[in-house]
């Protein structure tokens, strides 16, 4: 099982410093952890996972293990049903909107408290929000349209947006939409202002602490180690039944299966199906369920030297000549299925079209009608991660292979996650590999991420500013009367949407893996969050 999508934070160089000394220092301790009895006298639960940590800060953090966390720790102003599907009460118990969706109104539940006793209160929303939105991280974009937040009474909170956005509200289930005490995190450098990207300071402070209405706390983080969370006791909402949860850093399926079996781990979040089906130990439960997980490939026309200009038809004969149902069999052993394009099956406009053909000839003939027969040479810088269950590596060696046959070589180039987003968020890479989970139900999110359009992420670092003509004139507007319309239309209008993105054959989706959950007897309550990943105060442990 699973940041995410996510990996656009920069990771400073004292924290990598701080990173790689921690590493060094505690390899030997991760495979064999010391696990105590939680503070309230029950046993830690211990998940074992290849832990993607770029930030303890809701406004910087933005990775799979980041989900995780924030939402056990900060409660947001809405949750996200069970079924993944409906938009629930959180700390603001209802809330309204005009008619076309430009202003809503958030009423606070007067019961929600900070973890450290106080009133959370309209002013720390404010402030949150505001702050995610000044600093710019990853997820700022879900806050682009946001013309003002009032707050007329310490129980209100009412937003305006510039242009109407059905999928707002829904939005806020994104955990890094968690709302922070804001007296608390003041006093140790937040700000929330327009220049918060430059003068915040709070980032290092909750490395070591945390500030939300969760119901848990930070109890400790070691880099490339350990994150130990325990229960929040002034939780203002159900009490969850685990005292204390340890996440183990741990690389690869194989390791974690081995902690599972040795009963130092009670959770492995990434055991691969092939591992999966090789476990006979009668003291490990193993389930597959169905995920909104992402695996991609990336095509970057912008990055600086490239042998050759990464134009339409050669990026449709890359698309073409990759043995997408091979790489589900070589790595998930066929537990995923392909998606049509960069928006999950099951989400508005998802699932429309059909995914691209499998066609050598095909690619081939794209290569000759480019000029470029003979092919050449291109850099595939990508994270060295097993997620989802999916060895990168085995998966690049076989795209590898796969586009050898088009005559074009891929050097490959295995890093460590801060070195890919400095590498991706610089230069650029020419061709890729990463992963996305969803922040929230809602596709407007692919289409600010994903979309060839001035703004999104993978826009900048395809090269749009380089080179402008990779904009797609569509696609904003396409998007706006998707947020404007009522849900039938709404669908309809993200599938044209899907189908334009699709067509630009710069994010081409390799598989949507199932999720694997290996646990031991007497861990219940797993499920899968399309905002969260993995909840942690649904989980029991007998």
């Amino acid at each position: 099982m699973q940041l995410r999508h996510h990996e656009t934070r920069f990771v400073s160089v004292r924290r990598r410093a701080i990173m790689a000394a921690a590493a060094t220092m505690l390899t030997a301790a991760a495979a064999f952890p010391t696990v105590g009895l939680a503070a309230d006298g029950g046993r830690p639960v211990v998940v074992a996972r290849d832990m993607d940590l770029n930030s303890l800060d809701p406004a910087r953090a933005f990775c799979d293990t980041c989900q995780i966390y924030l939402s056990s720790v900060y409660d947001r102003l809405v949750d996200l049903s069970s079924d993944n599907k409906s938009i629930v009460p959180m700390l603001a118990k209802e809330w309204s909107a005009n008619d076309d969706a430009t202003v809503i109104t958030f009423k606070l539940d007067p019961n929600a408290k900070f973890s450290d006793g106080s009133q959370v209160e309209a002013k720390d929303v404010k402030w949150t929000l505001e702050r995610l939105k000044n600093i710019k991280g990853g997820i700022a974009y879900i806050l682009d349209n946001v013309k003002s937040i009032e707050t007329p009474d310490a129980g209100t909170v009412v937003v305006t947006l510039t242009a109407p956005n059905s999928e707002f509200v829904g939005s806020l289930t994104a955990p890094y939409a968690g709302i922070i005490n804001s007296d608390v995190v003041a006093e140790h450098g937040g700000d929330a202002g327009e220049d918060a990207s430059t003068k915040d300071t709070a980032e290092q402070w909750l490395l070591a602490n945390s500030a939300g209405a969760g119901p848990f706390v930070l109890e400790s983080y070691s880099p490339s180690h350990e994150l130990r969370l325990k229960r929040n006791d002034n939780y203002w909402g159900k009490k969850p039944a685990v005292g204390e949860f340890i996440f183990l850093q741990s690389k690869d399926a194989v390791s974690q299966t081995q902690l599972l079996e040795s009963g130092s781990a009670d959770i492995a979040m990434q055991v691969d199906p092939t591992t999966a089906k090789n476990i006979t130990n009668e003291n490990i439960v193993v389930e597959t369920k169905p995920s909104f997980n992402m695996v991609y490939l990336a095509i970057s026309p912008g990055a600086k030297n490239l042998p050759h200009a990464l134009d339409a038809k050669i990026r449709e004969a890359i698309a073409s000549a990759i043995d997408y149902d091979g790489i589900i069999d070589l790595t998930v052993d066929g537990k995923a299925t392909r998606l049509a394009a960069p928006i999950p099956n099951g989400f508005p406009g998802g699932g429309v079209g059909e995914p691209i053909k499998y066609d050598v000839e095909k690619a081939k003939a794209l290569m000759q009608e480019a000029g470029v027969p003979d092919g050449f040479t291109l850099n595939a810088t990508y994270p060295n991660v097993n997620q989802y269950g999916v060895d990168y590596t085995l998966m690049m060696q076989k795209i590898q292979q796969d586009l050898a046959e088009i005559n074009i070589k891929l050097e490959l180039a295995p890093v460590e996650f801060s070195v890919w987003r400095e590498k991706v968020n610089g230069d650029g890479i020419p061709l890729t590999a990463v992963f996305f989970a969803p922040d929230y139900y809602g596709s407007s999110q692919y289409a600010q991420y994903f979309a060839m359009m001035d703004g999104t992420v993978w826009y900048k670092r395809a090269g749009g500013k380089s080179d402008p003509t990779l904009a797609n004139a569509e696609t904003p507007k396409l998007l706006a009367e998707a947020l404007a319309a009522p849900a039938d239309k709404s669908s309809e209008l993200f599938g044209k949407l899907a189908g334009v993105m699709a067509n630009d054959h710069v994010i081409l989706p390799i598989l949507s893996p199932d999720a694997v959950f290996a646990s031991r007897k007497g861990i219940g309550g797993l499920r899968f969050s399309a905002c969260c990943n993995m909840v942690l105060s649904d989980i029991t442990a007998e």
